[in-house]
């Protein structure tokens, strides 16, 4: 009973580690690079009949250009609260509003700006590696309170930590990745 146990603790760390990285990634996409990336815009909200609504609920964002994007609202009285949504942001970029829609024209980043860039990157990777340690940890707990045979407890805190050691990996791959993506002119 102890090892199945044991082997469902494994498994939930293998998901939760796995969760840990999908979020980076989720939070990579909206770091911008030298393209247009609608995933940029993902953190932002509009305040949309009382309630606040992710832009991509109420407008289409397509990619007409390498470096824009093209912003048409399903319902063009948000037109407007779109606008000041996005210059009220930390994209830094000022849409233009055509009256159909906003075209946001990415400029090029400056060699700073993709440092900078680079150094939120490392420190988004950082935090994945600290949530996928906690995991780690939080498990060491479960397997030890199992109270299973000295041997095979130490089997299975060596599997966790052989886990951890493939999603630190990973993300330290995904982290080189987009830094290497960043720094391309």
């Amino acid at each position: 009973m102890n090892h199945e146990q044991a082997d469902m603790i494994l498994m939930e760390c293998e998901d939760h580690m796995s969760k840990t990285v999908d979020v980076m990634r989720k939070e990579f996409a909206s770091i911008r690079t030298g393209r247009a990336n609608p995933a940029i815009l993902d953190r932002i909200t509009i305040e949309y009949y009382g309630a606040e609504t992710p832009l991509k609920q109420v407008a289409a964002v397509s990619v007409p250009e390498a470096t824009q994007l093209y912003i048409k609202p399903f319902d063009r009285s948000v037109l407007k609260a779109i606008e000041h949504a996005i210059q009220a942001s930390d994209i830094g970029i000022n849409p233009q509003n055509d009256g159909v829609g906003l075209r946001m024209i990415l400029p090029p980043l400056t060699e700073q700006r993709r440092r900078d860039l680079v150094k939120e990157v490392e420190k988004l990777g950082e935090h994945a590696k600290v949530g996928v340690r906690n995991v780690r940890r939080d498990g060491n707990e479960h397997i030890k309170r199992l109270s299973l045979p000295e041997d095979d407890e130490k089997g299975y805190l060596q599997d966790v930590q052989e886990l951890t050691d493939t999603f630190v990996k990973k993300i330290d791959e995904e982290v080189k990745d987009k830094s290497e993506d960043l720094l391309k002119i």
